[in-house]
């Protein structure tokens, strides 16, 4: 078969980064390859390379056999390689149809939206890529942005694309329907460079794949020739244990309790109806459902900053106190913690360095003030000690001493966000809402034994999670999530047998969220 993609010899540095070191891949016509490897392992930068966002220090780049340099991603476009990024380059305010032309347009003047919006609508419905041409942006579903975003790239005729982390805010159905779209693409002879950190979804996917490790390209393997294990070694180094063990434990007072909790927005649309749970000491209660579904409204009520315009009924007590009208800050008294589903929108402040990113919310403890000025000596240490502890890297490579947290990768980012509100003094309530996106599998383990831990030490959990095996790993009960309501619950007994038989129970909690 030939060659769509070769790279030679790529290597890019970032002042003390070696972020890729003389990277040589090939990548087969027609083929789904996927690339893996923890965070900050180089798979970004490559692909950006590929993609003409950056420019390599070294190397060559051939495209069907023909030497190119990409001084810009339009070039790389004019090429014929297109590029869904992980966070979608999508205007709200435009329609479908007039995303899609953007920067494409025909005309200066009036521009045919019917006649182009008729051509992707059967573009669409080639690629099971169905959505409404005429369609506000803002409307849509994540997963129809998504398709947006693709449909993008086929109406620019691009022979080969790139996804990163395609699958990472996707519902299971979504991503079904995803791969079979990928695999469509591929029949008619179009390559993809799928990047992503779940294992399972490579096994099921693609034809081949590469493993990163340190800037460094360690191996391809073909697919169906490869394991689960045999990639997490190779991405990590080591053997990793894919499961944490999660021994049971006697439990103890309830801490939360919400109570036939309902929610309107602004809109008048009903996002939470008569939801009701409760969480006890050393247990993780989990939430599993399709995004869209109530997480986003429970987790601002939860916190205190949902929409005041909007209405609420039913209660929220935690460890015996009512928290209608309390705000974040009162609520964070109480001894609650929060990891919020949008790092980037609702965790960390990106210009600000990761010492400062280790203290938000944190910052009134008296421990990082020394009189009315803030202890640089203190914050430092904890910053310090939280590198260390939950293996934050990328840190030394950057530029300064306190460099700010854009600089890390989106999973290291995410650790600085875990650890920061895991290490909070005085909890009694943690409330998880994706605490993994975004993360490798080395990464993974290490946060999973962090949640144990927290549970064994008597913590409440409430994890709020769209993958359906961490679910299943970490919870003591289950409930499932639809439309704004507790549909089913698992009880104890019922997860720890769905936990060891380790086959058709995720499609049993499937069955209770779509």
């Amino acid at each position: 078969m030939a060659t769509a993609v070769k790279l030679s010899g790529i290597t890019k540095t970032f002042g003390n980064l070696k972020a890729n070191d003389n990277v040589t891949l090939s990548i087969e016509a027609g083929s789904i390859h996927a690339l893996v490897g923890e965070n900050g392992a180089g798979k970004s930068t490559l692909s950006n390379i590929l993609y003409g966002l950056l420019q390599p220090d070294s190397g060559a780049i051939e495209i069907d056999g023909k030497a190119v340099k990409f001084s810009s991603a339009r070039k790389a476009i004019e090429a014929g390689i297109g590029m869904v990024h992980q966070h979608f380059k999508l205007v709200p305010t435009l329609s479908v149809t007039e995303n899609i032309i953007l920067g494409k347009e025909e005309s200066r003047f009036a521009l045919p939206t019917k006649r182009i919006g008729r051509e992707i609508g059967q573009l669409g419905a080639r690629h099971g890529l169905e959505v409404e041409p005429g369609a506000l942006v803002s409307t849509l579903s994540v997963g129809e942005q998504q398709r947006v975003e693709i449909l993008k790239l086929l109406y620019r005729r691009a022979r080969i694309l790139i996804l990163d982390e395609p699958t990472a805010v996707l519902s299971p159905p979504e991503t079904a329907k995803l791969f079979a779209t990928l695999r469509s693409l591929a029949a008619e002879g179009r390559t993809i460079l799928l990047i992503t950190h779940k294992l399972d979804e490579v096994l099921a996917v693609s034809d081949s794949v590469s493993v990163m490790r340190k800037g460094t390209l360690v191996g391809t393997v073909e697919t169906a020739a490869t394991s689960k294990e045999e990639l997490a070694r190779m991405m990590v180094g080591r053997d990793v244990l894919l499961r944490t063990a999660n021994p049971p434990q006697s439990v103890g007072k309830t801490v939360l309790s919400i109570d036939k909790l309902n929610y309107r927005s602004p809109e008048g649309v009903e996002k939470l109806r008569g939801l009701t749970l409760e969480v006890r000491a050393g247990e993780i209660y989990g939430i599993a459902g399709v995004e869209g579904n109530g997480q986003s409204e429970l987790l601002s009520l939860l916190w205190g900053t949902f929409d005041r315009d909007g209405t609420t009924g039913g209660s929220i007590t935690i460890d015996g106190r009512q928290t209608h009208g309390l705000s974040p800050a009162e609520i964070a008294t109480l001894g609650v913690s929060m990891i919020p589903e949008d790092r980037l929108k609702s965790a960390v402040i990106a210009e600000y360095g990761i010492e400062e990113n280790l203290i938000l919310g944190r910052h009134r403890e008296k421990a990082f003030h020394r009189g009315i000025s803030f202890n640089r000596e203190t914050i430092r240490k904890n910053a310090a000690a939280m590198i260390e502890r939950y293996d934050v890297r990328g840190v030394r490579d950057a530029a300064g001493s306190n460099p700010p947290i854009a600089a890390l990768s989106g999973g290291n980012q995410q650790k600085i966000v875990v650890a920061r509100e895991m290490e909070r003094p005085g909890l009694k309530l943690l409330v998880l809402a994706q605490p993994t996106r975004g993360v490798d599998i080395g990464a993974i383990e290490q946060i999973h034994q962090r949640i144990i831990d927290a549970r064994k030490s008597g913590l409440a959990i409430l994890l709020i999670s769209s993958e359906l095996e961490e679910i299943v790993s970490l919870s003591t009960r289950i409930g499932c999530l639809y439309k704004g309501s507790i549909r089913h619950e698992f009880s104890e007994e019922e997860v720890r047998k769905g936990r060891e038989a380790e086959s058709g129970f995720e499609r049993e909690i499937g069955m209770h969220i779509t």
